[in-house]
């Protein structure tokens, strides 16, 4: 297996590209946090730092596919390296806004908002560069597995380092650090041969290029929506479970503004807050896991239906997370969810790739993104919603009913062979295209 991925490493210029968008990416998994103690710390209001990191999510998400859109226009260099400046801006003027207590909260969260609007996209950037630089088939679907599971790694360890340095510092800091890290990681990224041969086009693609123009290509942000829909549930579900089980279990202790409840894991007595830490690490360690196995197997079914499978099965046992008892049972589920997180994200960004023309490549990529994303989004506020007056685990049996319904509408497309590789001629073609810089 690791011959296989360390070959994916070798190829010329993947490196040199990767290491710093790793870096800039980081900034990503870290800006929630600062946001979130930033603004909270200023005004003494989690409705006010939930309000602007709402914001930022937001416009965030809005933007995505117009960002994408820009830089597959323009070039990498330009447009991701204008944009991580804007973005580092923005965050510098929420940091200067909440040292300044004058200042009214609905103008941080308009900083905020507009601060959304320019992470530039590295992933989807990196996954163009991946592309160019790999054959389609079980060589660019490593490529891609290594970029899951190192997305999966760094939001997992950038909510860490961002606490560590408001610990050390203060949260404004931590907005900076932020900032300074993605410019730090875009600019090494863009300086690579292999993201500079990304250049600007001398004309804009054809609107017919455009990939919700596709056929199928909407089909498949429904089954990505479905998944997004199971990881918004997971995000907000799983921490009410390891809540409940704390107020069942013992009787709570209040800390600051904190409840904390004792749980009863194995031989060890944890606070609440720490099982719900250790549930999400188990989901995004089954993630890491299944992205490293997807990606060393030679798949002979075709994308839409991998992508039909790994939704439906993540589908089913979020629908059997509303039937475990016990934590140790709950987590061991939480991570065949997760098993098959990856892979499903995997076989989206690669299906993207097979539907649509390279000139729209970064813009495809960042739909598969902006659909999992919004929805995520969505099924968190839900779920928060239905979790406050019912059962927590509800909260998978609904959202499981929903993935399943919106894979059952794709199902008949994806079945049938959604992305399958491009007809020769037009693969040539695209080939020759993305050799020229222009």
């Amino acid at each position: 297996m690791i011959a296989g991925y360390l070959q994916a490493l070798r190829t010329p210029g993947a490196l040199r590209v990767f290491l710093p968008a790793l870096l800039g990416r980081l900034s990503f998994a870290m800006v929630t946090l600062a946001l979130l103690y930033s603004v909270q710390t200023s005004t003494g209001s989690f409705a006010a730092a939930g309000a602007a990191t709402g914001a930022f999510g937001l416009a965030n998400v809005i933007a995505s596919p117009y960002r994408a859109r820009i830089v597959d226009r323009v070039g990498q260099r330009v447009a991701l390296g204008a944009m991580s400046i804007l973005f580092a801006l923005g965050l510098g003027g929420v940091a200067w806004a909440t040292t300044r207590p004058d200042i009214p909260v609905g103008l941080v969260v308009g900083i905020a908002a507009i601060t959304g609007l320019f992470p530039p996209p590295l992933g989807a950037a990196m996954r163009v560069i991946r592309g160019s630089l790999t054959a389609s088939g079980p060589q660019r679907t490593r490529a891609y597995s290594i970029d899951a599971v190192c997305e999966e790694v760094l939001f997992t360890t950038g909510p860490l380092i961002a606490a560590a340095i408001i610990a050390l510092t203060s949260p404004a800091t931590a907005l900076l650090a932020t900032g300074g890290i993605a410019v730090l990681g875009t600019l090494g990224m863009t300086g690579g041969s292999a993201s500079r041969q990304r250049g600007a086009r001398r004309t804009p693609a054809p609107p017919a290029l455009r990939p919700l123009r596709q056929p199928g290509f909407a089909l498949v942000l429904m089954a990505l929506v479905a998944v997004g829909c199971v990881l918004g549930t997971v995000e907000v579900a799983a921490p009410a479970v390891a809540e409940r089980a704390g107020s069942v279990q013992a009787g709570s202790v209040q800390v600051g503004w904190v409840q904390v409840d004792s749980v009863q894991v194995g031989w060890v007595q944890v606070d609440s807050v720490q099982v719900a830490g250790m549930l999400l690490a188990a989901f995004a360690a089954g993630s890491a896991i299944g992205g490293l196995l997807y990606g060393q197997r030679v798949w002979r079914a075709s994308l839409g239906v991998r992508l039909l499978v790994t939704g439906t099965t993540i589908s089913v046992l979020c629908a059997a997370l509303a039937l475990v008892s016990g934590l140790l049972a709950f987590a061991a589920v939480l991570a065949l969810v997760g098993f098959f997180l990856a892979p499903a994200l995997i076989a989206g960004y690669l299906t993207a790739d097979e539907l649509t023309a390279v000139e729209v490549r970064t813009e495809a990529s960042s739909w598969i993104n902006t659909a999992v994303n919004a929805c995520a989004a969505g099924a968190a506020i839900a779920v928060g919603a239905v979790v406050d007056v019912a059962d927590p685990q509800l909260g998978f049996l609904v959202a499981a009913v929903i993935a399943l319904a919106l894979l059952l509408v794709a199902a008949p497309r994806l079945a049938r062979g959604a992305g399958r590789t491009r007809p020769p001629d037009r693969t040539a073609r695209e080939a020759a295209r993305s050799s020229d810089p222009h």
